[in-house]
Protein backbone atom coordinates (compact mmCIF):
# COMPACT_ATOMS: atom_id res chain seq x y z
CA UNK A 1 0.00 0.00 0.00
CA UNK A 2 1.41 3.22 -0.86
CA UNK A 3 1.32 6.20 2.01
CA UNK A 4 3.64 8.88 0.63
CA UNK A 5 5.22 7.52 -2.14
CA UNK A 6 4.85 10.37 -5.57
CA UNK A 7 5.76 10.60 -9.13
CA UNK A 8 6.18 13.21 -11.34
CA UNK A 9 4.16 15.17 -13.28
CA UNK A 10 2.61 13.91 -16.40
CA UNK A 11 0.24 16.37 -17.66
CA UNK A 12 2.39 19.56 -17.68
CA UNK A 13 2.59 21.16 -21.21
CA UNK A 14 6.28 20.69 -21.83
CA UNK A 15 6.67 23.75 -24.03
CA UNK A 16 5.40 26.12 -21.24
CA UNK A 17 8.09 28.86 -21.54
CA UNK A 18 6.69 29.81 -17.60
CA UNK A 19 7.10 26.33 -16.72
CA UNK A 20 10.43 25.30 -14.37
CA UNK A 21 11.55 21.97 -14.84
CA UNK A 22 14.29 22.85 -11.57
CA UNK A 23 11.61 23.61 -9.29
CA UNK A 24 9.73 20.33 -10.52
CA UNK A 25 12.22 17.97 -10.04
CA UNK A 26 13.26 19.62 -6.60
CA UNK A 27 9.49 18.60 -5.48
CA UNK A 28 9.95 15.35 -7.26
CA UNK A 29 12.67 15.25 -4.76
CA UNK A 30 11.61 16.49 -1.34
CA UNK A 31 8.12 14.44 -1.84
CA UNK A 32 9.52 10.74 -3.23
CA UNK A 33 10.42 10.40 1.01
CA UNK A 34 7.65 8.61 2.92
CA UNK A 35 7.59 5.62 5.33
CA UNK A 36 8.56 3.18 3.30
CA UNK A 37 11.28 5.22 2.25
CA UNK A 38 12.35 7.69 4.91
CA UNK A 39 16.26 7.71 4.83
CA UNK A 40 17.43 7.59 0.91
CA UNK A 41 20.54 7.07 -1.45
CA UNK A 42 21.31 9.22 -4.57
CA UNK A 43 20.66 6.06 -6.45
CA UNK A 44 16.99 4.86 -4.67
CA UNK A 45 16.29 9.05 -5.24
CA UNK A 46 16.82 8.87 -8.70
CA UNK A 47 15.66 5.46 -9.25
CA UNK A 48 11.73 6.68 -7.10
CA UNK A 49 11.40 9.92 -9.24
CA UNK A 50 12.39 8.70 -12.77
CA UNK A 51 15.79 11.24 -12.68
CA UNK A 52 18.97 10.97 -14.25
CA UNK A 53 21.48 10.25 -11.21
CA UNK A 54 22.84 13.41 -11.74
CA UNK A 55 19.60 15.86 -11.56
CA UNK A 56 18.62 13.79 -8.50
CA UNK A 57 22.05 14.84 -7.29
CA UNK A 58 21.77 18.49 -7.83
CA UNK A 59 18.26 18.46 -6.16
CA UNK A 60 19.28 16.59 -2.96
CA UNK A 61 22.17 18.98 -2.66
CA UNK A 62 19.86 22.13 -3.02
CA UNK A 63 17.35 21.04 -0.78
CA UNK A 64 20.30 20.13 1.91
CA UNK A 65 21.63 23.48 1.30
CA UNK A 66 17.91 25.17 2.07
CA UNK A 67 17.45 22.63 4.95
CA UNK A 68 14.73 20.53 4.30
CA UNK A 69 17.08 17.64 4.03
CA UNK A 70 19.72 16.05 6.19
CA UNK A 71 22.07 13.76 5.04
CA UNK A 72 25.04 11.79 6.39
CA UNK A 73 27.30 11.74 3.27
CA UNK A 74 24.93 8.65 1.60
CA UNK A 75 21.47 8.59 2.70
CA UNK A 76 19.09 11.53 2.79
CA UNK A 77 16.34 12.21 5.32
CA UNK A 78 13.76 15.23 5.71
CA UNK A 79 14.16 18.27 7.98
CA UNK A 80 11.31 19.20 10.27
CA UNK A 81 11.26 22.28 7.47
CA UNK A 82 10.14 20.52 5.24
CA UNK A 83 6.65 20.83 6.83
CA UNK A 84 6.58 24.86 6.24
CA UNK A 85 4.71 23.64 2.65
CA UNK A 86 2.27 20.89 4.24
CA UNK A 87 1.34 23.63 7.04
CA UNK A 88 0.95 26.12 3.87
CA UNK A 89 -1.86 24.09 2.27
CA UNK A 90 -3.20 23.19 5.72
CA UNK A 91 -3.15 26.86 7.09
CA UNK A 92 -4.40 28.83 4.13
CA UNK A 93 -7.52 26.37 2.53
CA UNK A 94 -10.81 26.13 4.71
CA UNK A 95 -11.78 22.42 4.34
CA UNK A 96 -9.15 20.97 6.30
CA UNK A 97 -9.58 23.03 9.26
CA UNK A 98 -13.52 23.29 8.95
CA UNK A 99 -12.91 19.25 8.63
CA UNK A 100 -11.47 18.45 11.61
CA UNK A 101 -13.86 18.97 14.06
CA UNK A 102 -16.56 17.24 12.41
CA UNK A 103 -13.79 14.51 11.48
CA UNK A 104 -13.36 14.42 15.21
CA UNK A 105 -16.85 14.35 16.50
CA UNK A 106 -17.51 11.38 14.19
CA UNK A 107 -14.47 9.56 15.57
CA UNK A 108 -15.87 9.88 18.82
CA UNK A 109 -18.82 8.70 17.89
CA UNK A 110 -17.72 5.05 16.43
CA UNK A 111 -14.90 4.61 17.87
CA UNK A 112 -13.30 4.51 15.09
CA UNK A 113 -10.81 6.36 12.19
CA UNK A 114 -12.55 8.99 9.98
CA UNK A 115 -10.59 10.88 7.55
CA UNK A 116 -11.30 13.34 4.51
CA UNK A 117 -9.37 12.85 1.09
CA UNK A 118 -8.78 14.54 -2.21
CA UNK A 119 -7.92 12.95 -5.56
CA UNK A 120 -4.13 13.31 -6.66
CA UNK A 121 -3.02 11.88 -9.27
CA UNK A 122 -3.94 8.22 -9.23
CA UNK A 123 -4.58 8.41 -5.44
CA UNK A 124 -6.55 9.48 -2.84
CA UNK A 125 -4.72 12.13 -0.55
CA UNK A 126 -5.66 12.46 2.87
CA UNK A 127 -5.59 16.21 3.92
CA UNK A 128 -7.50 15.74 7.39
CA UNK A 129 -8.16 12.50 9.69
CA UNK A 130 -9.49 11.66 13.45
CA UNK A 131 -8.15 8.25 14.65
CA UNK A 132 -10.36 7.32 18.06
CA UNK A 133 -8.42 4.08 17.60
CA UNK A 134 -6.31 2.53 15.09
CA UNK A 135 -7.82 1.03 12.56
CA UNK A 136 -5.67 0.46 9.93
CA UNK A 137 -1.99 -2.08 11.56
CA UNK A 138 0.70 0.26 9.63
CA UNK A 139 -1.25 4.06 10.50
CA UNK A 140 -2.26 6.61 8.34
CA UNK A 141 -1.80 10.48 8.37
CA UNK A 142 -2.43 14.06 6.82
CA UNK A 143 -0.66 13.27 3.52
CA UNK A 144 -0.68 9.39 3.31
CA UNK A 145 -2.45 8.40 0.02
CA UNK A 146 -4.29 5.09 -0.83
CA UNK A 147 -4.88 3.72 -4.48
CA UNK A 148 -7.72 5.03 -6.12
CA UNK A 149 -8.95 2.20 -7.85
CA UNK A 150 -8.99 -0.19 -4.33
CA UNK A 151 -10.47 2.27 -2.04
CA UNK A 152 -13.25 3.56 -0.69
CA UNK A 153 -12.13 7.14 -0.75
CA UNK A 154 -10.64 6.65 -4.52
CA UNK A 155 -13.76 5.29 -5.89
CA UNK A 156 -15.87 8.04 -4.16
CA UNK A 157 -13.50 10.27 -6.31
CA UNK A 158 -13.58 8.15 -9.56
CA UNK A 159 -17.27 8.32 -8.68
CA UNK A 160 -17.25 12.01 -8.89
CA UNK A 161 -15.92 12.16 -12.90
CA UNK A 162 -17.43 11.69 -16.10
CA UNK A 163 -17.57 7.97 -16.36
CA UNK A 164 -15.53 8.25 -19.75
CA UNK A 165 -12.88 10.71 -17.74
CA UNK A 166 -12.89 7.89 -14.96
CA UNK A 167 -12.67 4.96 -17.44
CA UNK A 168 -9.56 6.41 -19.31
CA UNK A 169 -8.25 7.15 -15.55
CA UNK A 170 -8.54 3.54 -14.28
CA UNK A 171 -7.51 1.91 -17.67
CA UNK A 172 -4.20 4.57 -17.28
CA UNK A 173 -3.10 3.14 -13.31
CA UNK A 174 -0.74 0.81 -11.86
CA UNK A 175 -2.91 -1.88 -10.42
CA UNK A 176 -2.24 -4.78 -8.66
CA UNK A 177 -3.36 -6.78 -5.93
CA UNK A 178 -2.38 -5.99 -2.80
CA UNK A 179 -4.51 -8.51 -0.56
CA UNK A 180 -5.94 -11.47 -2.08
CA UNK A 181 -9.23 -10.03 -1.63
CA UNK A 182 -7.89 -6.42 -3.83
CA UNK A 183 -10.49 -5.53 -7.16
CA UNK A 184 -8.21 -4.62 -9.41
CA UNK A 185 -9.07 -5.44 -13.23
CA UNK A 186 -10.41 -2.33 -14.81
CA UNK A 187 -14.04 -3.75 -15.54
CA UNK A 188 -14.59 -4.54 -12.20
CA UNK A 189 -13.28 -1.04 -10.78
CA UNK A 190 -15.35 0.99 -13.21
CA UNK A 191 -18.49 -1.37 -12.16
CA UNK A 192 -17.55 -0.49 -8.92
CA UNK A 193 -17.54 3.21 -10.05
CA UNK A 194 -20.66 3.09 -11.42
CA UNK A 195 -22.02 1.39 -8.58
CA UNK A 196 -20.68 4.10 -6.25
CA UNK A 197 -21.77 7.03 -8.80
CA UNK A 198 -25.78 5.62 -8.43
CA UNK A 199 -25.83 4.41 -4.90
CA UNK A 200 -23.83 7.55 -3.06
CA UNK A 201 -21.21 5.82 -1.41
CA UNK A 202 -18.59 3.23 -1.78
CA UNK A 203 -17.13 0.40 0.55
CA UNK A 204 -13.72 -1.78 0.77
CA UNK A 205 -13.58 -4.79 2.04
CA UNK A 206 -10.22 -5.99 3.07
CA UNK A 207 -8.65 -4.72 -0.15
CA UNK A 208 -6.33 -2.41 1.14
CA UNK A 209 -5.44 -4.52 4.14
CA UNK A 210 -6.79 -7.44 5.42
CA UNK A 211 -9.10 -7.54 7.95
CA UNK A 212 -10.08 -3.88 7.68
CA UNK A 213 -13.75 -2.34 5.91
CA UNK A 214 -14.23 1.18 4.92
CA UNK A 215 -17.10 3.14 3.22
CA UNK A 216 -16.64 7.04 2.31
CA UNK A 217 -19.38 9.35 0.78
CA UNK A 218 -18.47 12.16 -1.59
CA UNK A 219 -18.44 16.19 -0.76
CA UNK A 220 -19.93 18.15 -3.37
CA UNK A 221 -19.89 21.73 -4.05
CA UNK A 222 -22.75 24.10 -4.57
CA UNK A 223 -22.23 23.15 -8.33
CA UNK A 224 -23.11 19.20 -7.39
CA UNK A 225 -18.91 18.94 -8.51
CA UNK A 226 -17.11 16.15 -5.86
CA UNK A 227 -14.53 18.12 -4.52
CA UNK A 228 -13.82 15.34 -1.44
CA UNK A 229 -14.66 12.03 0.24
CA UNK A 230 -15.01 11.93 3.69
CA UNK A 231 -14.45 8.01 5.00
CA UNK A 232 -14.57 5.74 8.13
CA UNK A 233 -12.63 2.02 8.85
CA UNK A 234 -13.32 -0.24 10.49
CA UNK A 235 -11.81 -4.00 11.60
CA UNK A 236 -13.67 -6.80 10.75
CA UNK A 237 -14.33 -8.52 13.70
CA UNK A 238 -16.09 -5.70 14.77
CA UNK A 239 -19.00 -5.78 12.43
CA UNK A 240 -19.74 -7.47 9.52
CA UNK A 241 -20.51 -4.89 6.52
CA UNK A 242 -23.84 -4.90 6.31
CA UNK A 243 -24.01 -3.48 10.03
CA UNK A 244 -21.36 -1.65 9.16
CA UNK A 245 -23.43 0.22 6.51
CA UNK A 246 -26.74 0.76 8.38
CA UNK A 247 -24.87 1.56 11.63
CA UNK A 248 -22.29 4.37 10.45
CA UNK A 249 -23.61 5.45 6.65
CA UNK A 250 -26.57 8.15 8.15
CA UNK A 251 -23.45 9.42 10.82
CA UNK A 252 -21.31 9.35 7.44
CA UNK A 253 -24.06 11.39 5.86
CA UNK A 254 -24.80 14.10 8.33
CA UNK A 255 -21.08 14.93 8.65
CA UNK A 256 -20.62 15.16 5.01
CA UNK A 257 -24.20 17.43 4.36
CA UNK A 258 -22.48 19.69 7.61
CA UNK A 259 -19.17 19.76 6.10
CA UNK A 260 -20.43 21.05 2.75
CA UNK A 261 -22.88 23.46 4.37
CA UNK A 262 -19.78 25.13 5.84
CA UNK A 263 -17.84 25.27 3.36
CA UNK A 264 -20.10 26.10 0.58
CA UNK A 265 -23.18 28.35 3.10
CA UNK A 266 -25.97 30.03 1.01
Amino acid sequence: MRKNETKPLTNVNAVDRHFVTSLQKGLDVLTCFGRQHSRLTLSEVARLTGMSPASARRSLLTLHQLGYLDSDGKRFWVQPRALLVAHAYLSSRPMPSLAQPLLDALSERTRESASLGQLQDDDAIIVARSTARRSLSTGLGIGSRLPAYCSALGRVLLAGMPAQDALARVRGMRRVALTPQTIHSVAQVVELVDRCRQDGFSTNDGELEIGVRSMAVPVRDRTGQVVAAISIAVRVERMGMGEFRDAFLPMLNRARDTLESRLFPD
